[in-house]
């Protein structure tokens, strides 16, 4: 395979498709990116058009540069350290400071980035990219390869939640401008996996200091530098002055303020106290679309919102309850009394925007009969009692709480709702300690790799997004799916997964949310990516 990309300028999206150009093995699953509709997403469309209201579109001739950008987010980052995170607050952080060799377009598209062009061999395996002329990172020390290759081995040798996946025997830097990349097996979502947040490039050995010195005050290529940060509470960004894009960013700062309730995002917007608000609930859709004086942006993405389980709870070990669980939800009637419109009933673990979606695969409905029989089969035949996790704040998982709730009392399960606050929520998931939860996963790029390593593959970086699920044929065939090339058979590789995961239920999807964002009239170029981060350097204010 030979992939050429042109020496292009900045923004120029290729011709060829997300899953011609190779697709992704990032998860985000930022989740919990990540990247994380609302709530906690682990770090994964098209391009942001407003629904109603006031558009987005651009109303002057000319971008006005200057201003300060109010942006609230209901989580709060708590590390820049790319190779260590990979929930949303942090993920959509990083990318603001960081930039990867290649990137992805609002409708997925992978795109040359730090890299101008890059090319494969025709059997894959050694990769070059050529580094884009006049990049700087925000202290003015030019961009070489030698930080390139110092910052994918330093991902190498940590690993971390979203760790590069391709099997990589080499890099290494070739004379002023180029990188060359040697796998030691073909690797179809190479491309995909090096546009993901956790791969930006970072200033050979951190430009000297140590890595808690750097990143407080990280250095990267990105449009924007840290200024103030309180670790669990606001940070706020200026404009890098060196950034390689002509006249970007517009903007002179941006602050990212922490609001975690769904109505207070609302109200604050509505105030004129903040510019964006990054979570809206479906509940309060209609009431910002009635007012002329904001733009709402509902787009697809790569997101599933699921109910997931420990599989080393007691109860949740067992195959034949975790199916009693799939039969008993009326997945379709949790859409419809929870999204008011602006979700999809999910069958797959896969969202219908990412290559490999199969809507047919067999899934476990809503089948109380069913569920009562299955029920029946378990170790637990009279039922039992048990806890679900939520964190506090999300009105959307507080009304599907309440509804599995309900449901799951039919079949014998007594279910008690268990609020708790964003990061603690955070901390027992990731320590296993709960028997169920509610949460979303996003994949960071157009690519099956990404979600199903994330979620099922014991050696993808969270226990099978801390639910410690483990199917051997799904393993083996995650790794097949992995160095097929795109076309029918790698395809049906991931149906098959899909299918066997459908058939386990360690995780039920629920639903298919889009990326809803809200924002001022006077915010234009906001551009929403698939996985729900903002690309914010071709963002102005008007006047």
């Amino acid at each position: 395979m030979n992939i050429t990309r042109p020496r292009t300028m900045t923004r120029t999206t290729t011709t060829r498709t997300a899953s011609a150009v190779a697709l992704s093995a990032a998860l985000a699953v930022a989740l919990c990116s990540c990247s994380s509709g609302s709530g906690d997403a682990d770090s994964g469309g098209s391009a942001t058009t407003p629904s109603t209201g006031a558009s987005t579109e651009t109303t002057s001739a000319e971008p006005q540069p200057g201003g300060t950008l109010t942006f609230a987010r209901t989580q709060s980052p708590t590390s820049l350290d790319l190779h260590r995170e990979i929930t949303a607050n942090n993920a959509f952080a990083i990318d603001k400071v960081f930039e990867p060799l290649l990137a992805f377009d609002a409708e997925g598209q992978i795109e040359p980035w730090l890299a101008s062009e890059y090319s494969s061999s025709d059997d894959g395996l050694v990769w070059t990219f050529t580094l884009r002329d006049g990049v700087t990172f925000s202290d003015g020390t030019p961009l070489t390869p030698a930080d390139v290759v110092f910052s994918l081995q330093r991902h190498l040798d940590i690993g971390g939640p979203l760790p590069l996946g391709a099997p990589i025997t080499s890099i290494e830097a070739q004379g002023e401008n180029t990188v060359v990349i040697t796998l030691s097996a073909p690797y179809t979502p190479f491309a995909a996996e090096l546009a993901g947040f956790a791969n930006g490039i970072l200033p050979k050995d951190l430009g000297g200091v140590d890595e808690a010195t750097f990143f407080k005050n990280p250095v990267g290529t990105g449009p924007f530098v840290v200024d103030e940060w309180t670790e669990g509470g606001d940070i706020s960004f200026t404009a890098n002055e060196s950034y390689w894009q002509d006249g970007k960013p517009y903007l002179d700062e941006v602050v990212y303020r922490l609001v975690q309730d769904d109505n207070q995002l609302v109200a604050q917007l509505q105030a004129g106290q903040v510019d964006v608000i990054d979570s809206v609930s479906s509940a309060n859709v209609a009431t910002l679309q009635s007012n002329t004086s904001l733009a709402v942006s509902i787009t697809p993405g790569w997101q599933v919102e699921e109910l997931f389980f420990n599989t080393l709870d007691e109860h949740f070990k067992d195959r034949d309850v975790r199916r009693a669980v799939s039969y008993a939800l009326d997945r379709e009637g949790i859409v419809q009394a929870t999204s008011f419109g602006t979700a999809e009933v999910a069958g797959s673990v896969l969202p219908p925007s990412i290559p490999g979606y199969d809507d047919s695969i067999t899934t476990l409905d809503y089948d109380v009969e069913a569920a009562k029989d299955a029920i029946a089969d378990s170790a637990y035949p009279d039922g039992f009692s048990t806890s679900l996790l939520i964190a506090s704040g999300n009105d959307l998982r507080a009304q599907e709480a309440q509804i599995i709730q309900a449901q799951l009392a039919e079949i014998g399960i007594t279910v008690q709702i268990e609020s708790i606050d964003l990061a603690a929520f955070r901390e027992r998931f990731r320590a296993f300690d709960y028997s169920f939860m509610l949460n979303g996963a996003t994949s960071d790029a157009a690519d099956p790799n990404g979600i199903v390593t994330f979620q099922a593959d014991p050696e993808g970086g969270t226990n099978g997004y801390w639910t410690h699920y483990s199917n051997d044929e799904v393993t083996q065939l995650i790794t097949e799916g992995r160095t097929l090339p795109d076309g029918d058979e790698r395809t049906q590789v991931y149906s098959q997964i899909q299918q066997l995961i459908a058939d386990d239920a360690p995780f039920i999807p629920l639903s298919y949310p889009s990326n809803i964002k809200a924002s001022s009239a006077k915010v234009q170029g906001l551009t929403v990516l698939p996985n729900g981060s903002v690309r914010l350097q071709d963002t102005w204010l008007e006047q």
